[in-house]
């Protein structure tokens, strides 16, 4: 009997180990070939000069392209949403699209009133192709459904749009870096043009500083600001609501706020 209940614990144990590297983002149990770790390389391999990345801007080598220029020429070719998503899945100018399964493009119903801008799929998000599907997404659900809104609503008057900054995960579900949102940011802008909301709610600092060039969303939220000719709500992001269940009285009010606005 005390075997048995090794094993099931060791195969418990493995299972969550196995669970906890793929949200760590590793994607491959082997390599191709067999690699000797212990070979010494033939020349020992030059350091890399740091690189300083802005929110508005990327360094570019000589005669290389610049890819916030790719970016924003993509972007403001693009007349209609099918096209923002062809640009964006043929944008290969991000290292991040190589380690992800999907681009993540949006969900929801592109005549809504309300836009939702998040930051980035997580593991979940980028298997299944869709913003906000894992536990945040659930709980993102389940509070707008409190004021009447809802992704799958046909009726433009209660239904959501929702999307990211970045619409690749990033290895680990680590902070996107300011390179990464300044190279994104065309579509961002462009995406929401496209969808053209009343409103648009930016739940992180990640959307924030997208859309503000600032950080700081415990500081923001609840207060309405404009941007790109638009209100914009801050909320915080229901991950840190579920890591801190006291927040959601104050998410709760920033609910309120925006279904008296929607009035």
């Amino acid at each position: 009997m005390g075997i048995a209940a090794n094993i099931a614990e060791d195969w418990h144990a493995a299972l969550a180990a196995l669970a906890w590297q793929v949200d760590a983002g590793a994607d491959e149990t082997i390599l191709d070939a067999p690699l000797n770790r212990y070979d010494l390389p033939a020349e020992a391999p030059k350091p890399l000069a740091a690189k300083a990345f802005s929110s508005s801007a990327l360094p570019v080598a000589s005669g290389a392209a610049d890819p916030v220029a790719v970016a924003r020429s993509a972007a403001d070719q693009a007349g209609t949403l099918a096209a923002l998503q062809a640009a964006l899945t043929a944008f290969e100018h991000c290292d991040l699209k190589r380690g992800a399964r999907n681009t993540v493009f949006s969900d929801g119903n592109p005549k809504a009133r309300v836009l939702i801008l998040g930051e980035a799929p997580g593991a979940e998000e980028d298997r299944e192709g869709r913003p906000f599907v894992g536990r945040a997404g659930q709980l993102l659900d389940r509070m707008f459904a409190a004021i009447g809104l809802s992704r799958t609503s046909a009726d433009a008057e209660s239904a959501l749009y929702i999307t990211n900054v970045l619409p690749w995960r990033p290895p680990g579900n680590r902070d996107p870096e300011p390179a990464e949102i300044a190279m994104l940011l065309p579509f961002v802008e462009r995406h929401i043009a496209l969808v053209d909301p009343e409103v648009i709610v930016v739940v992180g600092n990640t959307p924030l500083f997208a859309l503000t060039g600032t950080k700081g969303i415990l500081r923001a939220r609840g207060t309405w600001a404009q941007t790109l000719g638009k209100p914009m709500l801050p909320m915080t992001h229901p991950a840190y609501l579920l890591r801190n269940p006291a927040a959601k009285r104050e998410a709760w009010a920033d609910l309120l706020s925006l279904q008296a606005r929607l009035r």
